[in-house]
């Protein structure tokens, strides 16, 4: 049997609490071996260590603040992932973090700053990043200039650029483009940015439960479907879903020191 890593799962979240011990099985039998847990805000800690306790080898927990959860309480927020970074050795990465304006510009530069900061944990901590960006390829790419991240590693997480950006993006070479749900939509362009993508440079992920892909779209998204994006990955590329889960679960377990 093939095997996945999905690398970037909400199993967390209230959208499982009913089933999310079936999920985690659901991954397994398809494959999907290993699950990587971003954190959004400081609420999300304890859920997600917990899934870490009770799926050891399994979950994988990463902490950081999330770009649209950036509020009034955000240093508190901030001291509270720090002190868990500075206590727990089983981060796997710093994340979700990055610049969303998607829908509200309003506090741009403290998500910028808040990002800058996050940027130094994981150089400090030797972490890989696993960025979300929307809406801020710019401010995005300038930050990481400014940080001096070409010797960084991570994950520009759900990538939905065009060539044109993930070649900017790709000169950060320690960076990988998450791919999930959305290359399998009719409509999306991003069979051409995978297209023209080494595998090398490719993980594979769910952002469950959202995006979903064909033939679940509109559906709750789960880990169990990463095979679906394989597929579509082997197809634009003209290879073997085989290879496709080799090198992308090596990229995974290789970046985030996951084997």
């Amino acid at each position: 049997m093939n095997r996945f890593v999905d690398t970037h799962t909400h199993l967390f979240v209230e959208e499982f609490n009913d089933d999310r011990a079936a999920v985690v099985e659901r991954a397994i039998e398809a494959g999907v071996t290993k699950l990587c847990l971003p954190c959004i805000t400081s609420e999300s800690i304890a859920p997600i260590m917990a899934m870490c306790e009770s799926h050891p080898g399994v979950c994988f927990p990463m902490v950081g603040l999330h770009p649209t959860e950036i509020g009034d309480d955000y240093a508190h927020q901030l001291q509270t992932m720090r002190a868990l970074l500075d206590s727990n050795d089983k981060i796997i990465a710093v994340g979700e973090v990055g610049i969303d304006l998607y829908w509200d510009t309003t506090y741009r530069d403290r998500q910028i700053e808040v990002f800058e900061t996050q940027i130094a944990w994981a150089r400090e901590k030797q972490l890989p990043l696993v960025i979300h960006s929307r809406n801020a390829s710019d401010d995005l790419y300038d930050t990481l200039v400014r940080c001096n991240a070409q010797d960084l590693t991570g994950v520009f997480h759900c990538f939905s650029g065009d060539v044109a950006e993930m070649q900017r993006l790709s000169a950060f070479e320690g960076f990988m483009f998450g791919i999930g749900g959305v290359v399998t939509y009719k409509k999306s362009t991003l069979p051409e940015v995978v297209a023209a993508l080494p595998l090398e440079r490719i993980l594979l992920e769910t952002d469950s439960p959202y995006l979903a892909p064909v033939p679940r779209r509109g559906k709750r998204n789960e880990s169990s479907y990463i095979p679906y994006i394989a597929e579509r990955v082997a197809e634009i590329h003209n290879t073997t879903v085989e290879r496709v889960a080799a090198v992308t679960t090596a990229n995974a377990e290789r970046l985030f020191a996951i084997r």
